[in-house]
């Protein structure tokens, strides 16, 4: 099926996202430019039909869409159901077929509580949340490609946030991959998996041999997507020797712990942690502890383990975080936003810290790290923090300084070295910006450096004109600006011409790393790389510049 390929960003109006780009602005510079022609808003843009977008994979035939130019599969399966038998297993293979397979709707978001996921009207509204069916047949993914040919392109696999317990695929419109793959002629895939109890119970302590993974099977669908994309990637258009995997908050750890994965190993070319990364997965003797609170809550004896394979997905984990709960309370480290994540087991996870050997794995592998100024802002809707003291915010943060504890007496002498920082900051922002501090990511920084690949760090302040200024730079906002989707995700940006510079410079430097490892491309600064001594950071904001470590001080006092 031939289309007429053209530029789309001219076939939509400014309410999609990249799709209201005026014609006069520049394709990426750092990207392969995209083929374009005069667009007529009338012309048809959706085609699908009995021979349009069919590609082979290993399991079968699927058939996707063209949309806009850019051909679409979504929900293509790359492992089998996860329910009954295969709870708590290694991925299994999807099985074969032989007709050709639908790949027109997304596919099930993993096993969690959806209960009252739309309570709260105004964080609806901002994110407004994309969620379908929940079913342990999960291990689904979606591709976004320019073509169906034996052109190289750079791969995204894209990780989805919400900790190690929430989240899709496709949560978050700006999740979405078109604007991207058409900009950088690459490859795009998001993926599900396996969360929260259902994909990190360690049952190995009480379990024995069967469970012996049981710990890690959540990481370990990732892998087994990672498998995929190199075994089929190629007949969608893609290079399955440069995969650059993302991933935000929840997300960012996950690119990390993959990462240091022997089982990812060439599998994994370059690693982009937004706003969450990590050094070290889950002390094995915690995680074994708490699968015998599991086993002991829902009233099983060892012998019995197995019948925790036929509970209902809700009701087992509805179990499971009562036993959660319940050993942080007779004293366990309760750890509640991880309790149920990946183990240092020893074998599908290292222990100790990643990115240990010099000449270990993922030594070649580079990485680009971001975070924002303000990733736990809590002003959004409460206009009355705006008017807080800088006495008043010094008490506050010896309670509490975002989802860590308080800093106790600390809290004034670090307040006071942020202030330093940012002298024109309301106490707000900055008790917020203590809060939100860089100390993991640049504790992931240092470790990766120890390794022969380059790493490069970003801090990202922009703030969006919306609900009174009071969003400033919070968790999530910088996505849609990597993925040139700042008009697609208009309650984070506002949209329009100011978010969509900082895109499309953004957008610029991740397909540059994409391709080479490296960021740097004539639409910014230069990007140096991060050191130990001088810290070197890009702050990314309506004017991109680059900062030798300025939070040092304050961090160090944490």
């Amino acid at each position: 099926m031939k289309t007429n390929r053209r530029n789309f960003f001219q076939t939509m109006g400014a309410g999609a996202a990249g799709f209201g780009l005026a014609s006069t602005l520049p394709l990426a510079s750092c990207a392969a430019p995209a083929e374009s022609a005069t667009a007529d808003d009338d012309e048809q843009v959706l085609f699908i039909g009995d021979d349009i977008a069919i590609a082979d994979t290993v399991y079968g035939k699927v058939k996707g869409f063209i949309l806009r130019g850019i051909t679409q599969f979504r929900g293509i399966p790359y492992g089998a159901d996860t329910g009954g038998k295969n709870r708590f297993m290694p991925p299994q293979k999807p099985e074969p077929w032989e007709d050709i397979k639908p790949a027109v709707w997304w596919g099930n978001t993993a096993p969690q509580l959806m209960d009252g996921r739309y309570a709260n009207a105004y964080s609806s509204f901002v994110d407004h949340w994309n969620y379908d069916d929940v079913s342990e047949d999960c291990l689904k993914l979606n591709v976004w490609t320019p073509a169906l040919d034996a052109n190289k392109r750079p791969v995204m696999v894209w990780l989805h946030g919400g900790g190690y317990t929430n989240g899709n695929g496709i949560e978050q419109d700006g999740y979405m991959g078109e604007n991207l793959s058409r900009k950088g002629d690459i490859v795009f895939v998001s993926i599900n998996h396996r969360l929260g109890p259902i994909g990190f119970s360690d049952l190995s302590g009480v379990g024995g041999e069967k469970y012996k993974d049981s710990g890690n099977v959540g990481a370990l669908d990732m892998v087994a997507a990672l498998e995929w994309v190199n075994e089929n990637i190629a007949n969608f258009g893609g290079d399955p020797g440069n995969v650059t995997i993302m991933g935000q908050s929840g997300g960012g750890a996950k690119v990390c712990t993959l990462a240091a994965m022997p089982a990812a190993k060439g599998l994994v070319h370059k690693a982009v942690p937004l706003s969450g990364s990590t050094t070290q997965a889950q002390d094995q003797a915690y995680s074994q502890k708490l699968g015998e609170y599991v086993l002991k809550e829902a009233g099983l004896k060892p012998s019995e383990i197995d019948k925790l394979q036929e509970l209902p997905w809700k009701e087992y984990i509805l179990i499971a975080n009562k036993a959660s709960q319940r050993m942080s309370e007779e004293g366990g480290r309760g750890m509640v936003r991880v309790g149920f994540a990946p183990v240092a087991d020893g074998v599908n996870i290292p222990k100790g810290t990643f990115y240990s050997e010099a000449s270990g794995l993922s030594s070649d592998v580079p990485m680009l790290i971001c975070t924002t100024f303000h990733e736990w802002g809590m002003a959004r809707t409460m206009p009355e923090m705006e008017k807080i003291t800088a006495e008043q915010a010094k008490e506050m943060l010896k309670k509490r300084a975002g989802f860590r504890g308080g800093l106790g007496d600390k809290a004034p002498e670090v307040y006071d070295a942020y202030a330093k920082v940012f002298p024109d900051a309301k106490p707000i922002e900055i008790m917020t910006l203590v809060a939100s501090n860089r100390k993991g990511a640049v504790e992931t920084a240092t470790a990766k450096s120890n390794q022969e690949a380059p790493v490069y760090m970003a801090w990202f302040g922009w703030e969006p004109p919306l609900f009174d200024n009071r969003m400033r730079a919070f968790h999530c906002l910088d996505i849609c600006f990597w993925f040139y989707n700042t008009d697609l995700m208009l309650t984070h940006t506002g949209g329009g011409v100011r978010p969509r510079k900082l895109s499309e410079k953004m957008s610029d430097a991740l397909l540059s790393f994409m391709r080479t490892g490296d960021p740097n491309c004539n639409t910014m600064p230069t990007w140096p790389q991060f050191t130990v001594e001088n810290g070197e950071v890009m702050i990314l904001n309506d004017v991109c510049e680059v900062k030798n470590d300025p939070d040092r001080e304050g961090r160090e006092m944490l």
